[in-house]
């Protein structure tokens, strides 16, 4: 893990933490971790499940990144592997690296899944009873804990409707997502859907097509 152009991290033998409801955490081995770059706060905070948890701050270059940095030195019983290893809010490092490769968003959960499928089945998207989209050449993608998505072709979709949004969101699985806002009969429905122009090479077929999310328009009908 970098903050600026610092290595603040780098180990060959962290630990990676699944915990219910929550994203996987990485945790080092403290000889692995830049510790003159570290300051210990009087910050305290307890889980339930792994017990009482010390803090730090990153201090580098001029920049201080508060409480940064988390370590269970005593923890329960039961996560005894964790003990003295610290963890690093991820959305407060600059880059992260696994392997040679930069990861966004959070840690990769090994046992997070994504199976794209194409289909021939009709997909129909319609917003204030206008069609918005019609493809008989839908992506059906299936990844775990969240709903089916149909990923559709742009020209199976009225994008002279799209507004392009300033939203964009990053997923670990697929990449930088930006999002589209439809405009039907002198009303806008915000972010609606999300394009990847540039996925993630594991995810190459999602490149610049549309998803409507389900929850956000009147009707999403699949035949």
């Amino acid at each position: 893990m970098f903050v600026g152009d610092a290595l603040v991290v780098d180990s060959r033998h962290a630990h990676l933490l699944r915990e219910t409801g929550h994203m996987p955490v990485y945790y080092f081995p403290r000889e692995d971790v830049r510790m003159d770059l570290l300051e210990r706060t009087d910050h305290s905070t307890h889980c339930p499940f792994k017990g009482n948890a010390s803090y730090w701050t990153i201090m580098i270059d001029g920049r201080t990144l508060k409480n940064a940095v988390w370590s269970y030195e005593c923890p329960y019983d039961e996560v005894v592997e964790i003990r003295g290893f610290l963890a690093f809010y991820w959305d407060r490092m600059d880059r992260r690296l696994e392997e040679d490769e930069e990861v966004f968003g959070h840690p990769r959960d090994p046992y997070h899944r994504i199976d794209v499928r194409a289909s021939s089945r009709r997909v129909q998207i319609q917003i204030n009873d206008e069609v918005i989209a019609d493809s008989t050449h839908a992506l059906f993608v299936f990844e775990t804990g969240l709903i089916t998505r149909y990923y559709l072709p742009p020209e199976d979709v009225r994008t002279n409707l799209l507004i392009s949004s300033e939203t964009t969101s990053i997923c670990p699985y697929k990449g930088l997502a930006r999002y589209w806002s439809v405009q039907v009969r002198g009303k806008t429905y915000k972010d609606v859907a999300c394009s990847y122009p540039d996925p993630l090479p594991e995810q190459p077929r999602l490149k610049n097509r549309l998803c409507f999310f389900n929850e956000k328009v009147d009707s999403s009908k699949v035949e």
